[in-house]
């Protein structure tokens, strides 16, 4: 095992002279398609699939893969893992120091901006900060960075979003015996439309349900026809109603950005994203829930930090929020992050494709004492930290804007589950064995009983 501080330290940086890509057998790159790329895209990138995230489950995909990426990090060294892929030069990032030193170089010279990625996401947000360069990625991160206000202990409508996951958090368990990841999620996306939108009208309605059938097509990337009539509409209605002005919304921050700011940036076509970003949180605080209904030290320690607390005001939740990212590190919901070189580095030449998988990083036990525990302390007490390879929200200059609001809202929304009721597991969430934590976890599958706290 490494431990922080000793030699072969993941937080210890490469320098590029000491960065050396290595080719991988014409088997190897046949592994790494059959084992990682492909179940990836079977599951669905951008949207998860129901139907093959429980068949990944049955079959713990993930396990298969992170053992490759040990091997072929014990058979080639550090490299990066040159892959042998026609027509495209593609690389597997081996090394946990590695992954920090590509992130924090974005957007020159790894720019977020991928083929891959870029085909995906044009689906349904074509403005979007991570498929922009240049001048219009500079103002379109700067437009998310005043709206979402990333580093703020708290966002100021943190107040207002409180009283609004308060409220529809208390009707989650209302009235049930059991609560299934369908029920939890009908809840989440009102909450989500509210904060993000400024309501839950039939339009908002129609904008999400418009959002998941395009995020189903942007699995297929650039095999799959963009279907510009849904996008249109799609995006005609997001823009409607940001024009609308709701307060305590992102949506009403949009439109005072635009009225004090001379950018050229669409406001509007940010929204897209962020409802996106909000559906791997949703996931993630499903999980989160079913973690500490498995693990009741963890769960009395979280309840302890509620206690006396008001949950109609905001507050910072330091160890919920620690549960949240732990979540995230167990099973991330980008589970491949990609950079584009835009110049020839150390690390191969121009337009070379840079694959960090990151379920290995998170789960790689001979690097991580952890790697199958359900560790919130690890985000406390500054382990995680020291470790470039942990990156529920990515990392360096492309990290994401709207990690504070998402943390803000998954821990609130998880202290009001908390205080309302006790939950058993059932379902998928049954496999939640401490210290034997499964390496993939279908959140569809996840039931939990219902039980009063009194």
């Amino acid at each position: 095992m490494v431990t922080p501080g000793e030699p072969g330290d993941p937080a210890a940086p490469i320098p590029d002279d000491q960065v050396r890509p290595v080719w991988a057998s014409v088997g190897d790159t046949l592994r790494v398609a059959a084992e990682i790329a492909a179940p990836t895209v079977a599951i669905g990138v951008v949207k998860r699939r129901p139907a093959m995230m429980a068949l990944a489950h049955r079959a713990h995909v993930d396990r298969p893969a992170i053992r490759l990426m040990r091997k072929l990090r014990h058979k080639y060294g550090a490299g990066p893992l040159r892959l042998r892929v026609p027509g495209r030069s593609l690389s597997l990032v081996l090394d946990p120091a590695q992954v920090g030193g590509l992130l924090a170089d974005a957007p020159v010279p790894f720019s977020p901006d991928t083929t891959e990625k870029n085909a995906a996401l044009r689906h349904f947000q074509p403005h979007g900060v991570l498929i922009s360069e240049g001048g219009k990625r500079e103002e379109r991160r700067e437009l998310n960075e005043a709206v979402l206000e990333p580093g703020l202990p708290l966002h100021h409508l943190a107040g207002p979003w409180a009283k609004i996951i308060h409220e529809e958090g208390a009707r989650i368990p209302e009235g049930m015996a059991e609560l299934d990841a369908d029920r939890f999620t009908r809840h989440w996306w009102t909450i989500v439309r509210r904060i993000t939108l400024g309501g839950d009208t039939a339009v908002d309605r129609e904008i999400t349900a418009l959002l998941d059938d395009l995020r189903l097509d942007a699995n297929w990337a650039y095999a799959r026809r963009q279907q510009e009539s849904t996008r249109d509409r799609f995006l005609a209605l997001v823009r409607h109603q940001v024009a609308l002005d709701r307060p305590d919304s992102l949506a009403g921050e949009l439109t005072k950005f635009a009225e004090t700011s001379d950018t050229e940036t669409d406001p509007a076509g940010q929204l897209p994203h962020w409802m996106f970003a909000f559906d791997a949180a949703g996931i993630v605080t499903l999980r989160a829930l079913a973690l500490l209904a498995t693990h009741p030290a963890q769960r009395e320690r979280a309840l302890g930090e509620l206690e006396g607390l008001d949950l109609t005001e905001p507050h910072q939740l330091p160890y919920l929020r620690s549960c949240v990212l732990e979540s995230v590190r167990l099973w991330p919901t980008t589970p491949a992050l990609l950079r584009e070189s835009r110049s020839e580095t150390a690390w191969g030449p121009d337009g070379t494709s840079f694959l960090v998988y990151t379920p290995f990083f998170h789960r790689d036990d001979e690097t991580l004492p952890y790697a199958d525990d359900f560790a919130p302390d690890i985000w406390l007490d500054g382990r995680a930290q020291r470790n470039p390879a942990l990156v529920p929200f990515s990392g360096g200059p492309g990290i994401c804007p709207g990690r504070d609001v998402v943390l803000f809202t998954a821990s609130t929304l998880l202290a009001v589950l908390l205080k309302e009721a006790e939950y058993t597991p059932e379902g998928t969430a049954a496999a939640l064995v401490p210290g034997r934590l499964p390496s993939t976890l279908d959140h569809f599958g996840i039931r939990l009983g219902i039980g009063s706290r009194d």
